[in-house]
Protein backbone atom coordinates (compact mmCIF):
# COMPACT_ATOMS: atom_id res chain seq x y z
CA UNK A 1 0.00 0.00 0.00
CA UNK A 2 1.44 3.40 -0.96
CA UNK A 3 2.11 5.61 2.02
CA UNK A 4 0.13 8.27 0.22
CA UNK A 5 -2.94 6.23 1.07
CA UNK A 6 -2.04 4.34 4.22
CA UNK A 7 0.18 4.19 7.25
CA UNK A 8 2.73 1.57 6.30
CA UNK A 9 5.88 2.80 4.60
CA UNK A 10 7.53 -0.50 3.67
CA UNK A 11 6.21 -3.39 1.64
CA UNK A 12 4.82 -5.01 4.77
CA UNK A 13 4.91 -4.65 8.51
CA UNK A 14 8.06 -5.81 10.30
CA UNK A 15 8.00 -9.43 11.47
CA UNK A 16 6.94 -10.12 15.05
CA UNK A 17 4.33 -8.28 17.12
CA UNK A 18 3.13 -5.29 15.07
CA UNK A 19 3.53 -2.90 17.97
CA UNK A 20 6.96 -4.08 19.16
CA UNK A 21 10.13 -3.41 17.17
CA UNK A 22 13.79 -2.83 17.90
CA UNK A 23 13.63 0.94 17.51
CA UNK A 24 10.77 3.42 17.51
CA UNK A 25 11.74 6.67 15.78
CA UNK A 26 9.54 9.61 16.78
CA UNK A 27 9.54 11.98 13.82
CA UNK A 28 10.03 11.16 10.15
CA UNK A 29 11.78 14.45 9.55
CA UNK A 30 15.29 15.52 8.66
CA UNK A 31 17.22 13.38 11.16
CA UNK A 32 14.55 10.70 11.64
CA UNK A 33 14.54 9.81 7.94
CA UNK A 34 18.31 9.34 7.98
CA UNK A 35 18.29 7.17 11.10
CA UNK A 36 15.41 4.96 9.97
CA UNK A 37 17.04 4.38 6.60
CA UNK A 38 20.46 3.59 8.06
CA UNK A 39 19.21 1.25 10.80
CA UNK A 40 17.11 -0.80 8.40
CA UNK A 41 20.11 -1.44 6.15
CA UNK A 42 20.46 -4.40 8.52
CA UNK A 43 17.54 -6.69 7.58
CA UNK A 44 17.58 -8.08 11.11
CA UNK A 45 16.73 -4.71 12.67
CA UNK A 46 13.09 -3.60 12.82
CA UNK A 47 12.10 0.07 12.95
CA UNK A 48 8.82 1.94 13.22
CA UNK A 49 8.77 5.63 12.33
CA UNK A 50 6.01 7.76 13.83
CA UNK A 51 5.30 10.77 11.63
CA UNK A 52 2.62 13.31 12.48
CA UNK A 53 2.02 14.33 8.88
CA UNK A 54 1.17 12.66 5.59
CA UNK A 55 3.56 11.35 2.95
CA UNK A 56 5.27 13.75 0.58
CA UNK A 57 5.09 11.25 -2.27
CA UNK A 58 2.99 12.48 -5.21
CA UNK A 59 2.65 15.93 -3.65
CA UNK A 60 4.11 18.43 -6.14
CA UNK A 61 3.39 21.35 -3.81
CA UNK A 62 5.89 19.77 -1.40
CA UNK A 63 8.38 18.21 -3.79
CA UNK A 64 8.77 21.31 -5.99
CA UNK A 65 11.35 23.45 -4.21
CA UNK A 66 10.23 26.78 -5.61
CA UNK A 67 6.78 26.32 -4.08
CA UNK A 68 8.17 26.47 -0.50
CA UNK A 69 6.65 29.86 0.30
CA UNK A 70 3.15 28.50 -0.28
CA UNK A 71 3.65 25.88 2.44
CA UNK A 72 4.07 28.45 5.22
CA UNK A 73 0.96 28.64 7.37
CA UNK A 74 -0.79 25.92 5.35
CA UNK A 75 -2.18 22.50 6.21
CA UNK A 76 1.32 20.99 6.45
CA UNK A 77 2.53 23.58 8.95
CA UNK A 78 2.22 23.18 12.74
CA UNK A 79 2.52 26.98 12.86
CA UNK A 80 3.78 27.86 16.34
CA UNK A 81 3.35 31.37 17.70
CA UNK A 82 5.97 33.37 19.55
CA UNK A 83 5.32 34.87 22.98
CA UNK A 84 5.37 38.70 23.22
CA UNK A 85 8.87 39.99 22.46
CA UNK A 86 9.42 43.40 24.10
CA UNK A 87 12.52 44.18 22.01
CA UNK A 88 11.56 42.26 18.88
CA UNK A 89 8.64 41.21 16.74
CA UNK A 90 5.81 39.55 18.69
CA UNK A 91 4.00 38.37 15.54
CA UNK A 92 6.50 35.80 14.27
CA UNK A 93 5.00 32.44 13.30
CA UNK A 94 7.41 29.53 13.51
CA UNK A 95 6.74 27.03 10.77
CA UNK A 96 7.37 23.39 11.64
CA UNK A 97 6.57 20.90 8.94
CA UNK A 98 3.82 18.31 9.29
CA UNK A 99 4.89 16.00 6.48
CA UNK A 100 7.32 13.15 5.82
CA UNK A 101 10.80 14.63 5.52
CA UNK A 102 10.02 17.28 8.11
CA UNK A 103 11.45 20.71 7.54
CA UNK A 104 13.61 19.42 4.68
CA UNK A 105 10.26 18.99 2.87
CA UNK A 106 9.25 22.54 3.78
CA UNK A 107 12.30 24.82 3.68
CA UNK A 108 14.52 26.34 1.01
CA UNK A 109 17.11 23.52 1.26
CA UNK A 110 20.04 25.91 1.52
CA UNK A 111 22.85 23.50 2.30
CA UNK A 112 25.98 24.44 4.22
CA UNK A 113 28.27 22.01 5.96
CA UNK A 114 28.72 23.58 9.42
CA UNK A 115 32.01 25.43 9.60
CA UNK A 116 34.93 24.00 11.60
CA UNK A 117 34.49 26.62 14.30
CA UNK A 118 30.85 25.59 14.75
CA UNK A 119 31.72 21.96 15.49
CA UNK A 120 34.75 22.83 17.61
CA UNK A 121 32.56 25.13 19.69
CA UNK A 122 30.35 22.13 20.44
CA UNK A 123 33.31 20.03 21.51
CA UNK A 124 34.51 22.81 23.78
CA UNK A 125 31.02 22.93 25.31
CA UNK A 126 31.43 19.30 26.36
CA UNK A 127 30.27 17.44 23.24
CA UNK A 128 33.31 15.17 23.01
CA UNK A 129 33.63 13.56 19.59
CA UNK A 130 31.72 16.35 17.83
CA UNK A 131 34.75 18.41 16.80
CA UNK A 132 35.23 19.32 13.14
CA UNK A 133 37.74 16.57 12.41
CA UNK A 134 35.40 13.94 13.85
CA UNK A 135 32.31 15.28 12.06
CA UNK A 136 33.72 15.92 8.57
CA UNK A 137 33.30 12.29 7.39
CA UNK A 138 29.55 12.42 8.02
CA UNK A 139 29.10 15.10 5.37
CA UNK A 140 30.53 12.74 2.78
CA UNK A 141 28.00 10.07 3.79
CA UNK A 142 24.98 12.22 3.00
CA UNK A 143 22.76 10.89 0.23
CA UNK A 144 21.21 14.23 -0.68
CA UNK A 145 22.01 15.79 -4.06
CA UNK A 146 23.82 18.91 -2.84
CA UNK A 147 24.84 21.19 -5.72
CA UNK A 148 25.34 24.91 -6.35
CA UNK A 149 22.35 26.73 -7.82
CA UNK A 150 22.25 25.66 -11.46
CA UNK A 151 23.29 28.12 -14.17
CA UNK A 152 19.78 28.17 -15.65
CA UNK A 153 18.40 29.17 -12.24
CA UNK A 154 20.84 32.06 -11.75
CA UNK A 155 18.62 35.08 -12.05
CA UNK A 156 20.21 38.16 -13.64
CA UNK A 157 19.52 40.43 -10.66
CA UNK A 158 20.89 37.81 -8.27
CA UNK A 159 24.05 37.63 -10.37
CA UNK A 160 24.37 41.40 -10.14
CA UNK A 161 23.77 41.31 -6.39
CA UNK A 162 26.69 38.91 -6.01
CA UNK A 163 29.02 41.22 -7.95
CA UNK A 164 27.83 44.32 -6.07
CA UNK A 165 28.19 42.56 -2.72
CA UNK A 166 31.71 41.43 -3.65
CA UNK A 167 32.74 45.01 -4.32
CA UNK A 168 30.86 46.77 -1.51
CA UNK A 169 31.78 44.29 1.23
CA UNK A 170 35.28 43.57 -0.05
CA UNK A 171 34.81 39.82 0.11
CA UNK A 172 35.68 37.06 -2.36
CA UNK A 173 33.20 35.49 -4.68
CA UNK A 174 32.65 31.84 -3.72
CA UNK A 175 31.61 29.16 -6.17
CA UNK A 176 30.56 26.17 -4.08
CA UNK A 177 30.39 27.13 -0.41
CA UNK A 178 30.99 23.53 0.68
CA UNK A 179 34.29 23.07 -1.15
CA UNK A 180 36.29 24.46 1.75
CA UNK A 181 35.71 26.38 4.98
CA UNK A 182 35.22 30.12 4.59
CA UNK A 183 35.17 33.19 6.81
CA UNK A 184 33.40 35.50 4.37
CA UNK A 185 32.28 35.56 0.78
CA UNK A 186 29.38 36.01 -1.59
CA UNK A 187 27.85 33.77 -4.20
CA UNK A 188 25.06 31.42 -5.11
CA UNK A 189 24.16 28.92 -2.43
CA UNK A 190 24.48 25.17 -2.53
CA UNK A 191 21.03 23.58 -2.47
CA UNK A 192 19.79 20.03 -1.91
CA UNK A 193 17.76 19.77 -5.11
CA UNK A 194 17.59 18.30 -8.57
CA UNK A 195 18.03 21.24 -10.96
CA UNK A 196 16.57 19.44 -13.96
CA UNK A 197 13.05 19.47 -12.47
CA UNK A 198 13.39 21.64 -9.33
CA UNK A 199 12.60 18.62 -7.18
CA UNK A 200 13.69 18.59 -3.57
CA UNK A 201 16.45 16.29 -2.42
CA UNK A 202 14.99 16.30 1.07
CA UNK A 203 15.73 13.76 3.77
CA UNK A 204 12.66 11.75 2.78
CA UNK A 205 13.41 11.89 -0.95
CA UNK A 206 17.06 10.89 -0.46
CA UNK A 207 16.75 8.36 2.37
CA UNK A 208 13.22 6.90 2.33
CA UNK A 209 11.62 7.20 -1.10
CA UNK A 210 13.89 4.64 -2.82
CA UNK A 211 12.88 1.97 -0.30
CA UNK A 212 9.22 2.95 -0.14
CA UNK A 213 8.96 2.80 -3.92
CA UNK A 214 10.94 -0.43 -4.24
CA UNK A 215 9.23 -2.08 -1.26
CA UNK A 216 12.61 -3.52 -0.28
CA UNK A 217 12.53 -2.73 3.45
CA UNK A 218 9.97 -5.04 5.08
CA UNK A 219 11.72 -4.25 8.37
CA UNK A 220 10.70 -0.57 8.10
CA UNK A 221 7.23 0.62 9.01
CA UNK A 222 6.20 4.27 8.62
CA UNK A 223 3.08 5.30 10.51
CA UNK A 224 1.81 8.50 8.91
CA UNK A 225 -0.53 11.08 10.43
CA UNK A 226 0.19 9.54 13.81
CA UNK A 227 0.95 11.73 16.82
CA UNK A 228 3.28 10.71 19.64
CA UNK A 229 2.00 12.26 22.85
CA UNK A 230 3.73 10.41 25.69
CA UNK A 231 6.76 8.24 26.31
CA UNK A 232 6.35 4.95 28.17
CA UNK A 233 8.89 4.44 30.94
CA UNK A 234 9.51 1.52 33.24
CA UNK A 235 11.65 2.84 36.06
CA UNK A 236 14.35 4.89 34.38
CA UNK A 237 14.11 3.06 31.05
CA UNK A 238 12.09 4.21 28.06
CA UNK A 239 10.29 1.21 26.63
CA UNK A 240 7.91 2.72 24.12
CA UNK A 241 5.75 5.56 22.85
CA UNK A 242 2.03 6.25 23.20
CA UNK A 243 0.59 7.40 19.87
CA UNK A 244 -2.74 8.44 18.45
CA UNK A 245 -3.55 7.63 14.83
CA UNK A 246 -5.47 9.80 12.39
CA UNK A 247 -8.58 7.79 13.21
CA UNK A 248 -8.19 8.46 16.93
CA UNK A 249 -6.96 4.98 17.85
CA UNK A 250 -4.48 5.03 20.74
CA UNK A 251 -1.60 2.56 20.63
CA UNK A 252 1.50 1.78 22.65
CA UNK A 253 4.45 1.13 20.37
CA UNK A 254 7.14 -0.78 22.24
CA UNK A 255 10.86 -0.53 21.52
CA UNK A 256 12.97 -3.58 22.40
CA UNK A 257 16.19 -1.60 22.08
CA UNK A 258 15.66 2.16 22.11
CA UNK A 259 13.28 5.03 21.51
CA UNK A 260 14.84 7.66 19.25
CA UNK A 261 13.22 11.08 19.55
CA UNK A 262 13.69 13.13 16.38
CA UNK A 263 10.69 15.45 16.59
CA UNK A 264 12.63 18.71 16.32
CA UNK A 265 13.55 21.58 18.60
CA UNK A 266 9.90 22.31 19.45
CA UNK A 267 8.21 18.94 19.65
CA UNK A 268 11.06 16.95 21.20
CA UNK A 269 11.14 18.95 24.45
CA UNK A 270 7.35 19.12 24.31
CA UNK A 271 7.12 15.31 24.24
CA UNK A 272 9.64 14.94 27.04
CA UNK A 273 7.82 17.36 29.29
CA UNK A 274 4.42 15.83 28.58
CA UNK A 275 6.01 12.55 29.67
CA UNK A 276 7.19 14.00 32.97
CA UNK A 277 10.79 14.59 31.90
CA UNK A 278 11.89 18.16 32.42
CA UNK A 279 12.05 20.96 35.00
CA UNK A 280 10.26 19.40 38.00
CA UNK A 281 8.75 22.58 39.41
CA UNK A 282 7.27 23.62 36.06
CA UNK A 283 5.78 20.17 35.50
CA UNK A 284 4.22 20.05 38.97
CA UNK A 285 2.54 23.42 38.41
CA UNK A 286 0.79 21.91 35.40
CA UNK A 287 -0.18 18.75 37.26
CA UNK A 288 2.20 16.55 35.27
CA UNK A 289 3.70 13.78 37.43
CA UNK A 290 7.47 14.20 37.52
CA UNK A 291 9.19 11.08 36.22
CA UNK A 292 12.67 12.55 35.83
CA UNK A 293 13.79 16.02 36.91
CA UNK A 294 15.84 17.36 33.99
CA UNK A 295 16.02 21.16 34.23
CA UNK A 296 17.64 21.74 30.83
CA UNK A 297 14.63 20.55 28.81
CA UNK A 298 13.24 23.54 26.92
CA UNK A 299 16.09 25.89 27.88
CA UNK A 300 18.74 27.32 25.51
CA UNK A 301 16.23 28.06 22.73
CA UNK A 302 18.24 29.36 19.76
CA UNK A 303 17.35 30.88 16.40
CA UNK A 304 18.81 32.89 13.54
CA UNK A 305 16.79 36.13 13.61
CA UNK A 306 17.09 38.42 10.63
CA UNK A 307 15.66 41.72 9.48
CA UNK A 308 14.77 42.96 6.01
CA UNK A 309 15.55 45.89 3.73
CA UNK A 310 13.22 46.21 0.72
CA UNK A 311 13.73 48.01 -2.59
CA UNK A 312 11.34 48.65 -5.43
CA UNK A 313 12.79 47.74 -8.82
CA UNK A 314 12.21 49.58 -12.08
CA UNK A 315 10.26 46.67 -13.44
CA UNK A 316 9.64 42.93 -13.21
CA UNK A 317 12.42 40.59 -12.09
CA UNK A 318 13.47 37.85 -14.53
CA UNK A 319 11.50 34.74 -13.60
CA UNK A 320 14.19 32.05 -13.57
CA UNK A 321 15.14 30.95 -10.06
CA UNK A 322 15.66 27.86 -7.94
CA UNK A 323 13.68 29.15 -4.94
CA UNK A 324 13.72 33.01 -5.02
CA UNK A 325 16.53 33.35 -2.45
CA UNK A 326 19.37 31.77 -4.35
CA UNK A 327 22.34 33.94 -3.38
CA UNK A 328 23.78 35.52 -0.29
CA UNK A 329 26.66 37.14 1.52
CA UNK A 330 28.78 36.33 4.57
CA UNK A 331 30.88 38.96 6.33
CA UNK A 332 33.32 38.71 9.21
CA UNK A 333 33.26 42.13 10.92
CA UNK A 334 35.31 40.99 13.91
CA UNK A 335 38.71 39.62 12.80
CA UNK A 336 38.77 37.55 15.99
CA UNK A 337 35.57 35.73 15.08
CA UNK A 338 35.98 32.09 14.07
CA UNK A 339 33.65 32.56 11.13
CA UNK A 340 31.07 34.91 9.66
CA UNK A 341 29.28 37.25 12.07
CA UNK A 342 26.88 38.87 9.58
CA UNK A 343 24.97 37.15 6.81
CA UNK A 344 22.46 38.12 4.10
CA UNK A 345 19.93 36.23 2.07
CA UNK A 346 19.07 38.03 -1.19
CA UNK A 347 15.39 37.58 -2.02
CA UNK A 348 14.33 38.14 -5.60
CA UNK A 349 10.92 39.12 -4.22
CA UNK A 350 9.76 42.02 -2.02
CA UNK A 351 9.57 40.27 1.35
CA UNK A 352 7.24 42.68 3.17
CA UNK A 353 5.03 40.62 5.49
CA UNK A 354 6.42 42.30 8.61
CA UNK A 355 7.07 45.82 7.24
CA UNK A 356 3.45 46.00 6.04
CA UNK A 357 2.32 45.72 9.65
CA UNK A 358 4.19 48.97 10.31
CA UNK A 359 2.47 50.71 7.41
CA UNK A 360 4.87 50.05 4.56
CA UNK A 361 3.34 49.13 1.21
CA UNK A 362 4.48 46.20 -0.88
CA UNK A 363 5.83 47.33 -4.25
CA UNK A 364 4.61 45.60 -7.39
CA UNK A 365 8.17 44.60 -8.20
CA UNK A 366 11.03 44.47 -5.77
CA UNK A 367 13.87 42.67 -4.00
CA UNK A 368 15.02 42.30 -0.41
CA UNK A 369 18.22 41.86 1.55
CA UNK A 370 17.90 40.23 4.94
CA UNK A 371 20.65 40.97 7.47
CA UNK A 372 20.98 37.84 9.61
CA UNK A 373 22.78 37.16 12.91
CA UNK A 374 24.90 33.99 12.41
CA UNK A 375 25.95 33.73 16.06
CA UNK A 376 23.19 35.32 18.15
CA UNK A 377 23.91 35.98 21.81
CA UNK A 378 20.28 35.95 23.02
CA UNK A 379 18.88 32.73 24.45
CA UNK A 380 15.22 31.84 24.90
CA UNK A 381 13.09 29.18 26.46
CA UNK A 382 10.32 26.79 25.43
CA UNK A 383 7.78 25.67 28.03
CA UNK A 384 4.40 23.99 28.33
CA UNK A 385 1.30 26.01 29.08
CA UNK A 386 -0.92 23.00 29.77
CA UNK A 387 -0.79 19.28 30.49
CA UNK A 388 -3.05 18.79 27.47
CA UNK A 389 -0.98 17.25 24.64
CA UNK A 390 -3.08 19.21 22.15
CA UNK A 391 -2.02 22.57 23.63
CA UNK A 392 0.88 24.17 21.79
CA UNK A 393 3.95 25.04 23.86
CA UNK A 394 5.08 28.62 24.41
CA UNK A 395 8.14 29.74 22.45
CA UNK A 396 9.88 32.66 24.10
CA UNK A 397 12.97 33.33 22.00
CA UNK A 398 13.84 36.46 24.02
CA UNK A 399 15.04 38.08 20.80
CA UNK A 400 17.51 40.96 21.27
CA UNK A 401 17.73 40.54 25.05
CA UNK A 402 21.47 39.91 25.25
CA UNK A 403 23.08 42.28 27.74
CA UNK A 404 25.53 43.97 25.36
CA UNK A 405 22.95 44.33 22.53
CA UNK A 406 25.25 42.42 20.19
CA UNK A 407 22.28 41.06 18.26
CA UNK A 408 20.67 44.46 17.77
CA UNK A 409 23.95 46.06 16.73
CA UNK A 410 24.54 43.29 14.20
CA UNK A 411 21.30 44.18 12.44
CA UNK A 412 22.19 47.89 12.39
CA UNK A 413 25.50 47.05 10.73
CA UNK A 414 23.60 44.82 8.33
CA UNK A 415 21.14 47.51 7.23
CA UNK A 416 24.01 49.93 6.63
CA UNK A 417 25.93 47.39 4.55
CA UNK A 418 22.79 46.51 2.58
CA UNK A 419 22.46 50.14 1.59
CA UNK A 420 26.08 50.25 0.43
CA UNK A 421 25.48 47.18 -1.73
CA UNK A 422 22.34 48.77 -3.17
CA UNK A 423 24.37 51.82 -4.28
CA UNK A 424 26.94 49.65 -6.04
CA UNK A 425 26.76 48.62 -9.68
CA UNK A 426 25.80 46.37 -11.33
CA UNK A 427 22.92 46.13 -8.81
CA UNK A 428 22.21 49.85 -8.40
CA UNK A 429 20.60 50.40 -11.82
CA UNK A 430 17.94 47.79 -11.06
CA UNK A 431 16.70 49.64 -7.97
CA UNK A 432 14.17 52.48 -8.13
CA UNK A 433 13.89 53.36 -4.42
CA UNK A 434 14.33 51.99 -0.91
CA UNK A 435 10.88 51.06 0.39
CA UNK A 436 11.73 49.90 3.91
CA UNK A 437 12.97 51.22 6.23
CA UNK A 438 13.25 54.16 3.81
CA UNK A 439 16.14 56.59 3.24
CA UNK A 440 14.92 58.91 6.00
CA UNK A 441 15.72 56.27 8.65
CA UNK A 442 19.37 56.99 9.32
CA UNK A 443 20.29 57.06 13.01
CA UNK A 444 21.52 53.89 14.68
CA UNK A 445 18.65 54.13 17.15
CA UNK A 446 16.00 54.40 14.45
CA UNK A 447 17.58 51.70 12.30
CA UNK A 448 17.69 49.38 15.32
CA UNK A 449 14.06 50.02 16.20
CA UNK A 450 12.93 49.30 12.65
CA UNK A 451 15.20 46.27 12.24
CA UNK A 452 13.99 44.66 15.47
CA UNK A 453 10.28 45.39 14.89
CA UNK A 454 10.26 43.80 11.44
CA UNK A 455 12.66 40.99 12.31
CA UNK A 456 11.55 37.56 11.22
CA UNK A 457 12.80 34.04 11.60
CA UNK A 458 14.38 31.79 9.01
CA UNK A 459 12.87 28.87 10.91
CA UNK A 460 16.00 27.60 12.67
CA UNK A 461 14.88 26.81 16.24
CA UNK A 462 17.49 24.72 18.02
CA UNK A 463 19.17 23.96 21.32
CA UNK A 464 16.22 23.00 23.56
CA UNK A 465 17.68 19.61 24.58
CA UNK A 466 21.29 20.72 24.64
CA UNK A 467 24.14 18.24 24.39
CA UNK A 468 26.94 18.50 26.95
CA UNK A 469 29.51 16.56 28.90
CA UNK A 470 28.30 13.44 30.69
CA UNK A 471 28.64 15.23 34.04
CA UNK A 472 26.98 18.49 32.91
CA UNK A 473 23.82 18.67 35.01
CA UNK A 474 22.32 21.37 32.79
CA UNK A 475 22.69 19.31 29.60
CA UNK A 476 19.84 17.08 28.41
CA UNK A 477 21.85 14.57 26.37
CA UNK A 478 25.42 13.32 26.60
CA UNK A 479 27.82 13.15 23.62
CA UNK A 480 26.29 9.81 22.62
CA UNK A 481 22.89 11.56 22.44
CA UNK A 482 21.56 9.57 25.42
CA UNK A 483 19.14 11.42 27.69
CA UNK A 484 20.87 12.06 31.01
CA UNK A 485 19.76 9.72 33.78
CA UNK A 486 17.56 7.55 31.54
CA UNK A 487 18.13 4.41 29.52
CA UNK A 488 16.75 3.29 26.20
CA UNK A 489 16.25 6.79 24.79
CA UNK A 490 18.26 9.17 22.64
CA UNK A 491 17.54 12.47 20.94
CA UNK A 492 18.77 13.31 17.44
CA UNK A 493 17.60 16.59 15.92
CA UNK A 494 18.35 20.32 16.16
CA UNK A 495 17.30 20.36 19.80
CA UNK A 496 20.68 18.82 20.78
CA UNK A 497 22.67 21.74 19.33
CA UNK A 498 24.71 23.29 22.18
CA UNK A 499 25.23 26.46 20.12
CA UNK A 500 23.95 27.73 16.79
CA UNK A 501 26.07 27.09 13.69
CA UNK A 502 26.88 30.26 11.78
CA UNK A 503 25.28 28.78 8.65
CA UNK A 504 21.85 27.37 7.82
CA UNK A 505 21.58 24.28 10.04
CA UNK A 506 19.82 21.66 7.90
CA UNK A 507 23.01 19.85 6.86
CA UNK A 508 24.06 19.86 10.50
CA UNK A 509 20.80 18.08 11.39
CA UNK A 510 21.36 15.49 8.66
CA UNK A 511 24.86 14.92 10.03
CA UNK A 512 23.44 14.51 13.55
CA UNK A 513 21.23 11.78 12.07
CA UNK A 514 24.16 10.04 10.42
CA UNK A 515 26.20 10.26 13.62
CA UNK A 516 23.33 8.88 15.70
CA UNK A 517 22.93 5.93 13.34
CA UNK A 518 26.63 5.19 13.65
CA UNK A 519 26.48 5.41 17.45
CA UNK A 520 23.62 2.91 17.46
CA UNK A 521 25.40 0.42 15.20
CA UNK A 522 28.96 0.87 16.46
CA UNK A 523 30.11 -2.24 18.37
CA UNK A 524 31.83 -0.08 21.01
CA UNK A 525 28.81 2.10 21.75
CA UNK A 526 28.24 0.41 25.06
CA UNK A 527 24.48 0.43 24.69
CA UNK A 528 22.88 2.22 27.59
CA UNK A 529 25.80 1.84 29.94
CA UNK A 530 26.29 4.96 32.00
Amino acid sequence: MSPSHGSTGGAQRPPGPPDEVDYVVVGGGTAGSVIASRLTEDPGVTVTVVEGGPSDIDRPEVLTLRRWLGLLGGELDYDYATTPQPRGNSFIRHSRARVLGGCSSHNTLISFKPLPGDWDEWAEAGATGWDAASMDPFFDKLRNNIVPVDEKDRNAIARDFVEAARQAAGVPRIEGFNKQPFHEGTGFFDLAYHPENNKRSSASVAYLHPHIEAGDRPNLRIMLETWAYKLELEGNRATGVHVRTKDGEELLLRAKREVLVCAGAVDTPRLLMLSGIGPAEDLRKLGIPVVHDLPGVGENLLDHPESVVVWETHGPIPENSAMDSDAGLFVRRDPGSRGPDLMFHFYQIPFTDNPERLGYEKPAHGVSMTPNIPKPHSRGRLYLTSADPEAKPALDFRYFTDEDDYDGRTLVDGVKLAREIAKTEPLAHWLKREVAPGPEVTSDEDISEYARKVAHTVYHPAGTCRMGAADDTTAVVDPRLRVRGLEGIRIADASVFPTMPAVNPMIGVLMVGEKCAELLTAPNDGGDAR
